[in-house]
Formats: C-alpha cells, structure tokens, sequence
C-alpha cells in the first residue's frame, strides 16, 4: 500500500488480542520493511502487546499513549495525527490510531465519532493509510455502525479490505452539530470587549471553588480568556459565558452570535509563524473534551476539564 499515492482510511475490527495483532501487526511491519514513517496511537495494552512482538523494530515506530495524547478527541488530528505526518512532507505514511476503549467516557463519544468523520477532510489531500481499529467486544452495535459511516474502507478479521456502503461523513458531521444546553447550575454572565480582566477572575474562582488541580488552573483560566475573545471579536462583540462544575468535570461554555463555517476550525496544525486564529487549537489542546455548535442562531463551543 505505501505506493498508492492518496489517503486510505480504514475502520478494522477485533475481537481479542490476538485478532488485533493479526490486523495491526503486518500493517506496522510492511510499512517498516518499506522505510515508511510509522505512527501507532493506541491504549497502553495495544501499544505492550505491538512491542513485543516488534521487538528491536519497535525503536523504527512512533509509539503514542493515545489515552494521554488523545484524551480529548478534538486534539487527535493537529497533536497525533497530523503532528506525525506533516513531519515527513511528500511521504507515504502509515498510522495506527485507536481512539475507543473500554474505560473511554461515553460523553466522548459524539467527539470521537465526530473526529473520524473529519479526518477525511484533514488527510485528503495527503498521501497516508490509517487503520482504525475497533473492539468489537465494547464498542457495541452503534459504535460499529458509525465506524463504517465514517470510514471509507472497512477491514475484517482476515484482514481483507472493503468499501464500506454505509460511509456518509458528511451526514456524520450533521448528526453531529448538536445544540449544547446549559450546564445545570451554571452562573452565566456576559462579557464584552474590555471585561476580559473579570471573566479570568471569575475562571479563577469557580476552579478554586471545585478543588481543581492548582497545576492545571492556569490552564482553564487560559481556555476561557480564550474562547471568550474569539466570540468577541467573531462573534457580535459579546460573549455569553456559562462556568460550572458537573460530576467530576468543570465546564466553560461560550455562546455568541457569530458562525463557524470551518468544520476544521480548532484542528488544523498551526503553521510556522502564524500569530492569529489559534484560539480554538489551543483550548483543543489544554481541554479534556471540547464541543461544538454552530447554526443561524450563532455558535456555542463548550470546554471540560477532569478534575481529578
């Protein structure tokens, strides 16, 4: 495959260890034996069970904790993905990237489908193969259903390639961009031009009111200044902000009357030297679930962050 000279997206489906060596095995050691550049984005489990069988081959793969790197699913394609592969510029690359297991927060899972779906329009114009892989002891019927809608080719057990007859991203994508409701109990306020000084104080407090962790404070009052200035000036000039805390999560949610009609917005790699429109990449990055609506009424983007 490393002489096709365009992107392949592939959903492949496992049921236990050994299925997922006998999918993601040959695909990592062809793409060795190549000299392409290799990437594996999995949980730790698939990532011990590849290394051993690679052995000192393994040091010839990008091996990424897709449980860190990939916590929020917003963040896989301009941290993971295209971090990997614009590296290697005019290449054939191959990636292993597995972004639902087990333990994944079912909150997530709009974000992860969502994800998959426009990773289609990010590589499209790249010469890759990522192989998707989908347990199909956890990942139930729904899950299985909206891999093949989101991919392309579709890969079984024996490892033989298909197209996939329900794949309809755009409709994803649709599916997708859901109305986001106010955190119950949120204090709202609206912040206008100037005001940003009392939004990070008011960030502040309610982190410090949660018992979130002071290491990554700094890092939510960031989000929100961040967020709140895109809708500012974006938007209509204000910004209406909701900050609460919901089960072991503390939410910023902005809304603003403007559009975004970029569905990458937020996941496309910064490029050298580019100062502006990198507001919504960072709070991607810092975030441990982001979201986002869009419609005539304006746009709503909602950042989580775990609190433990």
């Amino acid at each position: 495959m490393s002489s096709l000279p365009t992107f392949l997206h592939s959903a492949f489906f496992y049921g236990d260890a050994e299925e997922f060596l006998a999918g993601t095995l040959p695909f990592v050691r062809g793409g060795v034996a190549a000299g392409d550049p290799v990437a594996v984005a999995v949980p730790p489990r698939g990532l011990a069970l590849l290394k051993a069988e690679l052995g000192a081959d393994a040091a010839r793969v990008r091996m990424v904790d897709m449980t860190e790197e990939g916590r929020n699913p917003g963040r896989i394609i301009p941290g993971v993905l295209r971090a990997f592969a614009d590296g290697y510029p005019g290449r054939q690359v191959r990636i292993v990237g597995e972004l639902r297991w087990p333990s994944r927060a079912s909150a997530k899972y709009p974000a992860c489908v969502q994800h998959e779906a426009l990773l289609n329009r990010s590589f499209s114009a790249r010469t890759a193969t990522v192989l998707c892989p989908y347990d199909t002891e956890s990942a139930g019927e729904a899950a299985l259903a909206d891999a093949a809608r989101t991919h392309p080719w579709l890969v079984d057990r024996t490892g033989e390639w298909r197209s996939s007859a329900g794949y309809a991203p755009e409709e994803v994508l649709r599916d997708c961009n859901q109305e986001l409701t106010a955190p119950p109990g949120s204090a709202t306020r609206t912040i206008a031009e100037g005001e940003l000084p009392q939004l990070r104080h008011a960030a502040t407090e309610a982190a410090l009111r949660a018992g979130f962790a002071a290491d990554r404070l700094a890092d939510f009052v960031l989000v929100a200044s961040e967020l709140v200035s895109n809708s500012i000036e974006h938007g209509s000039g204000t910004a209406v902000v909701r900050l609460a805390t919901e089960g072991h999560q503390l939410i910023c949610q902005v809304h603003d009357k403007g559009r975004i009609a970029d569905p990458l917005a937020g996941r496309r790699p910064a490029v050298p030297g580019q100062v502006r429109g990198r507001g919504l990449l960072l709070v991607n990055h810092l975030a441990d679930l982001v979201r986002l609506h869009t419609g005539p009424a304006g746009s709503t983007v909602e950042a989580r962050f775990d609190l433990h």
